[in-house]
């Protein structure tokens, strides 16, 4: 697979801008609504004067994708749910000028099965709760997913442009991480367990953090495979290191271990689908990569005082070892799916499991697991939406098989949605971007060759 990156010069002027912004945001807060809006009605205005004849709406969605938790945590945006409202819309206006294909039926339906919800919604959430709010809440990120895979199903796209897409993933994640260091305290003095941290992420919410960072970790790996230019490799292995210490000092393993894994994944297609030559290029990548990744872990631990090892080997400050891998959310599943087996058919409604499990137990909190909140907001709908999402990339998989990052985007789907739910539109996004029919250049000497031999035969 080969790609044609932009020109060093051009991605070097771009990181610098994303660093600039952050320290600008960081001296003038303000700063991030006029960012956040100037960045929008740029990217519309490319939109309309091509009418999205490039899928420009990808790009601009994804740049949005990534740069939402950033918005959250400056209130850059003009409302909390800003991110997914425009990634929502961008797929509108990317849907009016390019349509979809007629084989997008299961995610139509998928979209349509989310509706009997909202009725039950209506009478199952306590009298007190405010129902709009509550089913909006619960609704942008499924409507966001549904409409993500509508735009992107089978949708033909060119290397280059899917090249556009991922670096438009990594530039606000550059802006984020630049952020954190600036408006962190020194490590050492805040730290005193090994459970997520709010204010080595800047403050706000450690699991959104670092989902967005563990979007920066894969995407920088996956770079590094497909760029072959020493000074982009040098730039990127060197965001690396700044994006991954960033994410592990968060103390929120969920985002990084699902950045590295989708980026493993990556790594074995490219791998079994490379050429001896090929394989051969990826062995001294892969080590100087795990020299970068190890030192950098080791880096962190001596600033934790040891502290983010014993997290990730699921230990107390103290070294003692947790008998409970999955910090409480096992117990948060079981009432889920007791509220499934309360009503398997109906399911509880949009946003009731919360009202649910504090009936139920006193709990006040969500598992952040959307497998488990289908089955019982949604009974046995849930079951067929889940069975829509899962099935219908597998089969289309088997018919198309051209999408090398095709196992990475829907693995970073199903692990982000087991421990951050729908929370931000990331896995929303990402999850569609599975589902596009690339298509790859063809060099000027090859169509040539081509075209000799069809007119010789």
């Amino acid at each position: 697979m080969k790609f044609k990156p932009l020109k060093k010069i051009a991605y070097l002027q771009l990181v610098v801008l994303h660093i600039v912004i952050a320290i600008i945001v960081t001296v003038i807060p303000v700063f991030a609504k006029v960012y956040s809006i100037s960045v929008l009605l740029i990217f519309l205005f490319l939109i309309l004067k091509s009418r999205n004849k490039n899928n420009e709406v990808l790009v601009a969605a994804a740049y949005f994708t990534s740069c939402e938790v950033f918005l959250r945590m400056t209130n850059g945006g003009i409302a909390y749910e800003f991110g997914k409202y425009v990634v929502i819309g961008l797929l509108l206006i990317g849907l009016f000028y390019r349509g979809a294909s007629s084989r997008s039926g299961p995610y139509w339906l998928y979209l349509i099965l989310l509706t009997p919800g909202i009725l039950f919604a209506a009478m199952y959430l306590n009298p007190e709760t405010n129902v709009r709010n509550t089913v909006l809440f619960n609704l942008t990120g499924p409507v966001c997913l549904g409409l993500s895979a509508i735009y992107c199903y089978r949708r033909s796209i060119s290397t280059r442009r899917l090249q556009h897409i991922i670096l438009a993933l990594l530039l606000p994640v550059i802006t984020m991480t630049v952020y954190l260091f600036f408006n962190t305290p020194d490590i050492g003095d805040i730290l005193g367990s090994t459970q997520s941290n709010h204010e080595a992420s800047g403050g706000f919410g450690p699991n959104q953090v670092a989902t967005t960072l563990g979007i920066g970790i894969f995407v920088l790996l996956t770079r590094l495979f497909y760029i072959k230019n020493k000074f982009i490799n040098i730039l990127d292995l060197i965001l690396l290191a700044l994006v991954t210490y960033r994410g592990l000092v968060t103390f929120s393993r969920g985002g990084i271990i699902t950045g590295l894994i989708c980026a493993i994944a990556f790594v074995g297609i490219y791998f079994l689908r490379g050429n001896i030559k090929t394989k051969a290029f990826l062995i001294p990548r892969l080590s100087i990569i795990a020299i970068i990744l190890a030192s950098t872990f080791a880096f962190t631990a001596i600033k934790t005082s040891g502290l983010i090892t014993n997290r990730y080997t699921n230990k107390d400050a103290a070294g003692r070892l947790k008998t409970d891998i999955t910090t409480g959310r096992a117990e948060l599943i079981t009432s889920e799916l007791e509220a499934f087996y309360d009503k398997p058919i109906t399911g509880i409604g949009i946003g009731k499991i919360r009202e649910y499990r504090y009936e139920k137990t006193k709990i006040l909190a969500a598992t952040h697991n959307e497998f488990s909140r289908l089955l019982s907001e949604h009974g046995i709908l849930g079951i067929v939406i889940l069975l829509i999402l899962v099935l219908t990339p597998l089969l289309y998989r088997f018919k198309n098989r051209r999408n090398n990052y095709f196992y990475a985007f829907l693995l970073f789907w199903a692990l982000t949605i087991s421990h951050s739910s729908m929370r931000i539109a990331a896995p929303a996004f990402i999850y569609g971007l599975c589902l596009l029919n690339v298509t790859y250049e063809t060099s000027p000497l090859r169509r040539k060759q081509t075209s000799a031999a069809r007119l010789h035969t």
